[in-house]
């Protein structure tokens, strides 16, 4: 596939290449694993667990169709566009296959970005909110910026990444609302995306008589 940003692309992969050295790639290294298929599975693992433990059901459907699936959609990607990666030889190179869209950043976009989806309606305060957005852009951006320096992917392969991963997220919401709507939130919920099941009894009680 043509990509019109190829200049661009080359030139950041390049200069970028030029000014590597081992403590920087270290680093760069710290910041991937962020978004490493091992460090997302362990993440998914519990979160798994918890909401079996708590029987949130529509939360674990969420949770499964938006980062294992977009994850899935994303290697189907990969094989349809088949871009090479910016670097394929060198002392710190481990990686393969292809480069459009990259896998680290869209996993760390789907995960933080859903989890921020899980956390955001339980805060009440206006700076904890804020907080919680800029924490989960600051991991996406740091995994992005990794793979860019690294050489395992372009500019536009992360750029790319964090677009789709944000319209897959607003599909799977849109897409699992009807499900959250059949059951009724508590105050305590902590996921929008699971209010706890309860009985709905009637509010309405025999009024007792003052002289009774």
């Amino acid at each position: 596939m043509l990509n019109p940003l190829a200049g661009p692309d080359h030139e950041v992969a390049g200069w970028f290449h030029a000014h590597l050295t081992r403590t920087f790639v270290s680093v760069l290294r710290a910041f991937t694993e962020f978004g490493s298929s091992e460090w997302i599975g362990v993440v998914l693992f519990f979160m798994v667990l918890y909401f079996v433990w708590k029987k949130y059901w529509p939360s674990l459907v969420t949770l499964v169709v938006a980062v294992p699936g977009g994850m899935l959609l994303n290697e189907w990607m990969k094989t349809a566009v088949h871009r090479q990666r910016p670097f394929l030889h060198g002392w710190f190179v481990d990686w393969s296959g292809y480069s459009f869209a990259s896998g680290h950043t869209i996993g760390a976009t789907l995960l933080y970005g859903q989890l921020a989806l899980f956390i955001l309606p339980a805060l009440k305060a206006r700076h904890w909110r804020r907080l919680t957005v800029a924490s989960a852009a600051l991991l996406i951006a740091l995994v992005g910026f990794s793979r860019i320096a690294l050489g395992a992917h372009f500019l536009t392969d992360v750029l790319g990444a964090i677009v789709f991963g944000i319209f897959w997220l607003a599909f799977c919401l849109f897409a699992t609302k009807p499900m959250r709507r059949r059951v009724v939130p508590t105050p305590a919920m902590p996921f929008i995306s699971e209010p706890a099941m309860v009985l709905v009894e009637s509010a309405e009680k025999p009024a007792q008589s003052l002289l009774s």
